[in-house]
């Protein structure tokens, strides 16, 4: 189960740094604080911290699909960074794959 909090705060902070880059500091804080949902036993916070790392994975889908159409009109090198921000955005869906997992959801009950 640490492994599973781990991974999701991790990912957190990964999105937080995302818009830390581009100076978003209420999203910034949303994602510091979204890991600390993992203190409150019940289903509902599993629920939304499972839903936050999905919108997180499709956040992440999107900038990279920005990222390549913008490289390609600047006919610049285009693959790392998409390949890069791939892999985030398969470690974010993980992440949030892992909240459903048996040991998880007797964790957070109703």
């Amino acid at each position: 189960m640490t492994l599973r909090i781990s991974l999701y705060s991790i990912a957190a902070l990964l999105l937080g740094a995302h818009y830390f880059r581009v100076s978003h500091w209420p999203l910034v804080g949303l994602c510091l604080a979204s890991p600390l949902l993992f203190f409150f036993k019940s289903r509902w916070s599993l629920i939304v911290l499972q839903a936050g790392a999905y919108l997180a994975c499709a956040i992440w889908v999107v900038t990279a699909l920005e990222l390549l159409q913008f490289r390609q009109q600047m006919d610049r090198p285009w693959a790392l960074g998409v390949t890069i921000l791939a892999v985030v955005a398969l470690f974010t869906l993980l992440a949030g794959a892992l909240l459903n997992t048996r040991c998880m959801r007797e964790r957070y009950r109703f």
